[in-house]
């Protein structure tokens, strides 16, 4: 990709967002909300992982980037780190799922809105078998599977089994599929419609994932299911989110599946920069800001808007590295730090993970990474549930820092949902590096939780995450405040942040 693409694009954006302005906030912050807009604008597409789109948004990064007096960080002296994709996907059109009970009757199901598939590579595209429920589908469990599709209860409960051990099992057994049937009292709101149904993978030799079909069921869509084999479908999901034995039967029908299946190659861009350090001591220890640059792209309706704008999750955040380039305009810290805005987080941490394995030479490897996603200023800044919290010594600096605010650090309440491991600094605490991460956090029945709620349940990943969403600009720039004290005490410290020695995730020795 290069800068020199669209020529124009950098200023036209930049003039973009000026109606946009929030009224109040402080110059940095209108600033800061001016560049979200222009990143989720819907010239942007939603910026999906290898779509034009996406490669506009990255060209307006870079052009900013450079603004700022940044130093391309990429690779042979560009901006941009490269990454080689492969997908499948299976679409819509042509795509068709129904129970067909024993006297002959159909109960479609509704790709996408009721039923979804995670595609592979070899999946087959025909589905004609009987139905079986059983509970948590432990190996213990897996009787009389044989030739059939085995629906589980999808739990992702600690202590339960796992998307991968019900997999396992249900392939041992003798399965051609597996349902995932949702639980409804999971903390996460359950998401539907989905966007999409594809498997992203870069294209880097390694073989293709391939497995049985992996589906998945709505709660109610199940429910429907079972009362019509005599059983009380939401009395079954309720017992397993207690954790209590499940009801095991099979359904007096056939699952019948037709897939269309689509397969691309394409590329998308990291967009990688540095500001220089000043202490040629400390040259050899990089910071690393992160932040993800894709979204959705254009998915599944929602209310009749098809595109998922990705305003919040995470536009807004790479406009936050935006804005810290822009204040320090070229005036470096002691270290080196290394602004990453990065694909294809929505795709399984795609960009952080190629990243973390194939590190440029102008970015170096770095002492630590703050990474910035899931914030999401919807009400004032009184929490910070911080990630990797006590693993290393930037909990601590975090603490240091926040306290004075009146902002109270805690850790995650909700470890079961393993946001831990689903965002871009995750790759890096795999290899060793000190991370660390926020979400605007909230005391428990309060205004600031049912506002928390009702983002998730209304806009997370869906095409209401845009522009339109309410948003605290005092809370923005507290933030502000409090991210930009973090990365000058951790880019100007004598020593770089350390792993503790009680840390779970701390590396092996």
């Amino acid at each position: 990709m290069s800068r020199r693409l669209y020529p124009a694009l950098a200023a036209v954006l930049l003039l973009a967002g000026c109606a946009t302005t929030p009224e109040g906030p402080d110059p940095r912050t209108a600033a800061w909300w001016r560049t979200t807009g222009d990143l989720s604008g819907d010239d942007m597409e939603g910026r999906d992982t290898g779509s034009p789109g996406y490669d506009r948004a990255a060209v307006y990064v870079a052009d900013r980037f450079a603004a700022a007096g940044l130093r391309p960080a990429g690779d042979g002296g560009s901006w941009t780190q490269r990454i080689a994709f492969e997908d499948v996907e299976v679409v819509d059109a042509g795509t068709s799922l129904a129970m067909v009970w024993d006297d002959g009757t159909r109960r479609p199901l509704r790709f996408l809105h009721e039923a979804s598939v995670t595609p592979s590579w070899g999946m087959t595209e025909q589905l004609d078998a009987p139905v079986v429920f059983r509970g948590y589908c432990a190996p213990s469990d897996m009787t009389g599977v044989q030739g059939a599709v085995v629906a589980c209860f999808g739990t992702r409960r600690a202590g339960q089994t796992t998307g991968a051990q019900r997999l396992e099992a249900a392939t041992a057994a003798g399965a051609v599929a597996i349902i995932a049937v949702d639980d409804p009292a999971f903390v996460e709101p359950v998401r539907w419609p989905l966007a999409y149904a594809r498997t992203v993978v870069i294209a880097d030799g390694t073989p293709r994932p391939q497995s049985i079909p992996i589906l998945r069921l709505s709660a109610p869509a199940f429910n429907d299911l079972a009362a019509a084999s005599g059983q009380d479908g939401a009395a079954i999901l309720a017992r397993g989110a207690r954790g209590e034995t499940m009801t095991a039967f099979d359904l007096p029908g056939r699952l019948q599946a037709q897939f269309a299946m689509r397969r691309r190659s394409y590329t998308s861009d990291n967009v990688l920069a540095v500001l220089p350090g000043t202490d040629p001591d400390l040259a050899d220890e990089p910071i690393l800001l992160i932040a993800h640059l894709d979204g959705y792209g254009y998915g599944t309706p929602v209310n009749g808007d098809g595109l998922y704008n990705g305003a919040l999750d995470d536009a807004a955040y790479v406009a936050t590295l935006i804005t810290l380039a822009d204040a320090r305009a070229g005036q470096g810290y002691r270290r080196p730090v290394v602004f990453a805005a990065v694909t294809g987080e929505e795709k399984g941490l795609s960009g952080s993970r190629w990243l973390a394995e194939h590190p440029t030479e102008a970015m170096g490897w770095p002492v630590a990474v703050l990474n910035l996603d899931q914030l999401r200023p919807l009400y004032p800044l009184t929490v910070l549930t911080t990630l990797a919290l006590n693993d290393t010594s930037l909990g601590q600096t975090a603490r240091d820092i926040a306290g004075p605010m009146g902002i109270a650090v805690r850790p995650d309440l909700e470890p079961e949902r393993n946001l831990l491991r689903r965002t871009d600094h995750w790759p890096f605490m795999q290899r060793g590096v000190p991370s660390i991460s926020f979400l605007f956090g909230f005391d428990p029945a309060t205004p600031a939780e049912a506002t928390y709620r009702d983002w998730y349940a209304n806009r997370y990943h869906a095409p209401q995450d845009d522009m339109d969403t309410p948003v605290d600009f005092q809370a923005q720039a507290d933030f502000h405040t409090f991210w930009f004290a973090l990365v000058q005490a951790v880019a100007d410290a004598d020593a770089p942040p350390h792993w503790n020695p009680d840390s779970p995730n701390r590396p092996a020795p």
